[in-house]
């Protein structure tokens, strides 16, 4: 498995529900805070959902 870098880059003020909760399960809770994280399936289904919110690179 390759590994990915996730950066958040807007706020999630306005975002539904379940939008947070899968920001907070990435592990990201500021603006500009990153995490470095497995891409598994589940990785990757949360990022489909938050990609207007993140930027993403691979490591």
């Amino acid at each position: 498995m390759s590994k990915v870098r996730i950066t958040k880059l807007r706020s999630t003020i306005g975002q539904s529900e379940r939008v947070e909760r899968n920001m907070q399960a990435l592990g990201l809770d500021k603006i500009n805070s990153f995490n470095e994280l497995t891409l598994t399936p589940q990785i990757k289904g949360i990022l489909r959902k938050v990609n207007h919110l993140v930027k993403v690179e691979n490591i």
